[in-house]
């Protein structure tokens, strides 16, 4: 298997879901993982919040996790933090950065005493907005990402960010052997929702853009006994989409953003079931996926 992160030892003092996501991917890469949490309180399963509102999610996401506890603020959680920091190739934190410097984990603070470490800080904004409250929620709305009053189906802002922080874990560990010298890497949610955001931004997945609607071979369409994504974008994809539909056997834009395409397609959909467009796809080769 693919183990880039092999001999790699990565410490997160990260809670919630970036953080945790972030590692998993670290320890998914061959990093030997370390997450060091406060001690849960009386009757809880863990101090994480994740491992209170959603165990489930907690246990995946920290498989292959080595999970230990220390109250950072007294003298026994700092000798166990620094005990692990010795022998730790990146740290990922999600503290404010005024927390972190309470705690002596101050980029400068680190630097000094362990020169070969890095740090990777997830934020939820970048530089003077680091210590700004939010939430994915909020990100993703910064973003342009919420269309109507339902919460968005995922967590973007947040997976986003893991993928992110775990990338800024490779840049480190690469600028490192380029330089010989740790470095600080910061991560913002609200960033990582704008990457995600682009392209709307672009105008691709507005209803005007091709994969927004407007192109009849990418559109979710109703069928016999349910839904249907369709994704034949590409004109030889459209092309036999069209002569599926027994229309002209035609893929260009012109063709496809045609209203009168549009409704026909829509018509011989919604005329088959599920299992009859499966079928469909796997004889013509044509990419859609079928849903309840």
């Amino acid at each position: 298997m693919n183990a880039p992160l092999a001999h790699t030892r990565v410490l997160s003092l990260a809670l919630n879901l970036p953080g945790p996501a972030a590692l998993l991917r670290c320890a998914q890469m061959g990093a030997q993982c370390t997450k060091l949490e406060p001690p849960p309180a009386p009757g809880q399963p863990s101090a994480d919040p994740m491992g209170i509102y959603s165990p489930a999610a907690y246990g995946e996401l920290h498989q292959g996790v080595r999970v230990l506890h220390a109250h950072l603020k007294t003298d026994e959680g700092q000798a166990a933090l620094h005990a692990e920091l010795a022998h730790t190739d990146v740290l990922i934190t999600s503290f404010r950065p005024s927390a972190l410097t309470k705690l002596g984990l101050g980029w400068e603070a680190l630097q000094a005493r362990y020169p070969r470490l890095s740090l990777v800080r997830i934020v939820g904004a970048l530089g003077e907005r680091a210590e700004e409250p939010g939430h994915d929620l909020t990100y993703q709305a910064e973003a342009g990402l919420l269309a109507s009053l339902q919460v968005p189906p995922t967590l973007f802002a947040d997976m986003a960010g893991a993928l992110m922080a775990s990338e800024a874990v490779l840049q480190a560990l690469l600028a490192r052997a380029q330089q010989g010298t740790g470095v600080c890497i910061e991560v913002g949610l609200a960033e990582a929702a704008q990457w995600l955001a682009m392209p709307l931004h672009w105008g691709l997945t507005t209803p005007q853009g091709d994969v927004g609607g407007a192109h009849a071979g990418y559109r979710v369409y109703p069928c016999a006994d349910g839904r249907v994504a369709v994704a034949a974008l590409e004109p030889h994809f459209a092309t036999r989409l069209c002569e599926a539909a027994g229309l002209a056997a035609r893929g260009d834009m012109e063709h496809m953003r045609d209203q009168a395409t549009h409704a026909a397609i829509a018509r011989f959909l919604l005329g088959h079931t599920r299992d009859e467009l499966t079928a469909l796809a796997q004889s013509r080769d044509i990419p859609l996926h079928t849903l309840r």
